[in-house]
């Protein structure tokens, strides 16, 4: 078969019988998993349902946070970036490590204390039960946003390997995660998680050895990607218009990831189903550690497909058509002639996808069920009609993340899409807790206008980045003199974006730091021009402590009393829909 026989057969190649089935084995094991959690380990309780009973186990948890975090955006987007751009997005992992040190001491300890089920509760203790609700309102944004980036990356990938419709794929992979969601709640949802990160972890490994071995080992791959300029130290230019700088990656990434963890509902609902603080802890630094590993195998997956096609450029001879296609095209050239692993691979992206779905239904649902329903309305609900709440919470979220994906499709890449459209809500979350538990005098004036701020900010700086802006970030050295195929191309040339507004230029990983920096300054303008608190009403129990000590020595006695040496402490009152002023602590101490 000639060369160029071969380049072009790769590009048209399908999955075979066996990827097939290795593919729903995977969501054959999911449903099965849902249903032994929803009809033989049945969750009777909400706080079973939502929260695993407080009494999940460390390793699961762990597993469950790597397999939430990575999603399909770490899968394909990660390689995909270093292919086009270089290696200056791996130095995002020093923002990771330097999350977990912050997470650990400054925010898990007050949060996990409080046994809350819904994160967005701790903005009614500290606030009022609008700022709760606006937080609540915040993060259902953002799932909603985010639902559809999960969806599109594997339904992409399934689509080229198989040929069916994105929008189909997208609708299957929704309706098995909403009913394994909706039938087992966190059990089943962690669970598959751990067996969806094990996948995960294989898809990758085979690709790294196979890739390796094809390219003619390790020195090969380097010297070829040294040579284009992809492997190279941190650039520390401060531009904030330059795509990726140290500080860009670093920064950017602290800022999204602790944001993430301490904020997140999808994310903070698996440290609070552990029992003890230092189960959680131990938690976090489970998380870093794979997490770390798996962009490192992300990163040389980019690495990897640079290597195989460093002289004939796939997407500049239209072999794929879409950037976040490459990755597949290198996985059926180095896997295809073994029946089933390709398949491995892609229910690798898939369980990706389907543990970030899974988390955001199942958390969605939380919210919904915490924070809105028993904010607005007095009355218990039954079992049976808690139940019905949560999965038609899961079935509505789901759908309209599926209706959505005809316009994620649109707007580039996967990682782009990840870090700029879908963090739009994450800058004013986290200012708007880390206000909360670093500034004892702001109030919840300062919380609803700073918050509201931020977020007009940040969709008018990313809607207006996507309009004005057309070429994006420069690529590294991309070649075909080296293809054997015939092959035509259309190009045309790149319009100049110097013109235009330079905060439309700024690159995407600033979006969550400047929307918290938007967000703090309104509300702290604003807390002061209106007064701020009474720092001798704050209670301790709800700031960081890394600050009480700085508070007032007549602080109130409730506040007081409930600070015994980061012991669990919970917070209770005689009615959900008392004001926070009523909530008092109680002196059951470990």
């Amino acid at each position: 078969m000639f060369a160029e026989e071969v380049e072009l057969e790769l590009a048209a190649r399908r999955f075979s019988g066996a990827d097939y089935a290795v593919f729903a084995l995977m969501f054959v094991v999911c449903t099965v998993i849902g249903v032994y959690y929803g009809f033989f380990a049945r969750s009777f309780t909400a706080e079973d349902y939502l929260m695993g009973g407080r009494n999940m186990g460390l390793f699961p948890i762990s597993l469950s946070l790597i397999a939430t975090f990575l999603s399909s955006t770490a899968l394909i987007g990660v390689p995909t970036d270093v292919y086009l751009h270089g290696m200056q997005y791996l130095y995002s992992v020093c923002g990771i490590v330097l999350m977990a040190v912050v997470l650990t001491y400054a925010y898990l300890p007050v949060l996990h204390h409080l046994k809350l089920t819904s994160t967005y509760e701790y903005l009614e203790l500290r606030f009022s039960r609008t700022a709760r609700l606006f937080g609540s309102l915040l993060f259902c944004i953002k799932m909603i946003v985010s639902i559809p980036i999960y969806l599109y990356a594997p339904a992409l990938a399934f689509s080229q390997v198989s040929g069916a419709s994105i929008h189909l794929v997208a609708l299957f992979m929704c309706i098995v995660c909403v009913f394994y969601t909706s039938l087992g709640g966190l059990k089943a949802v962690v669970w598959t998680d751990v067996i969806q990160a094990v996948t995960m972890f294989a898809a990758v490994i085979l690709i790294v050895v196979k890739g390796t071995i094809d390219n003619g080992g390790l020195s090969v791959v380097w010297q070829r990607n040294a040579r284009s300029g992809r492997i190279e130290p941190p650039i520390f230019d401060p531009d904030p218009t330059v795509t990726y700088t140290f500080w860009s990656s670093s920064v950017g990434m602290f800022c999204i990831m602790l944001q993430t963890h301490a904020f997140n509902q999808s994310m903070m609902q698996r440290y609070l189903s552990l029992r003890h603080l230092q189960a959680a802890n131990r938690a976090v630094w489970m998380f870093v550690a794979g997490a770390v590993t798996f962009l490192v195998l992300s990163f040389y997956c980019g690495l990897l497909m640079y290597a195989t096609y460093h002289d004939c450029d796939p997407l500049t001879t239209q072999l794929v058509t879409a950037k976040d296609q490459v990755l597949l095209l290198q996985v059926m050239r180095t896997l295809g002639d073994f029946p089933g692993l390709p398949g491995i691979f892609v229910a690798g992206v898939f369980s990706a996808a389907l543990s970030s779905l899974s988390s955001a239904l199942n958390s969605t649902a939380a919210v919904v069920l915490e924070d809105f329903y028993k904010t607005f309305f007095a009355k218990p609900l039954s079992q049976r009609q808690t139940s019905l709440l949560l999965k038609t919470t899961v079935l509505v979220t789901g759908l309209v993340g599926v209706s959505l994906l005809f316009v994620v499709e649109k707007l580039g890449s996967v990682l782009k899409m990840a870090l700029s459209v879908g963090s739009m809500p994450e800058g004013p979350i986290l200012a708007v807790f880390t206000l909360g538990l670093f500034f004892p005098w702001v109030n919840s004036k300062g919380i609803l206008a700073g918050g509201t701020a931020g977020l007009t900010f940040i969709a008018w700086l990313t809607s207006g980045a996507y309009l004005a802006t057309t070429r994006g970030q420069m690529t590294k050295p991309l070649s075909v003199d080296g293809c054997t195929y015939n092959f035509s191309t259309t190009s045309s040339p790149l319009p100049d974006d110097r013109d235009v507004f330079i905060l439309y230029r700024i690159s995407y990983m600033w979006y969550v730091p400047l929307g918290c920096l938007v967000t703090m300054l309104v509300a702290l303008a604003v807390s002061f021009l209106s007064g701020g608190n009474d720092l001798h009403n704050v209670k301790h129990q709800l700031l960081s402590p890394l600050v009480r000590g700085f508070l007032p020595v007549k602080a109130t006695t409730a506040g007081r009393n409930c600070l015994v040496g980061y012991k669990p402490v919970e917070l209770q009152t005689v009615s959900r829909s008392a004001p926070a002023s009523t909530y008092h602590c109680t002196t059951n101490f470990q």
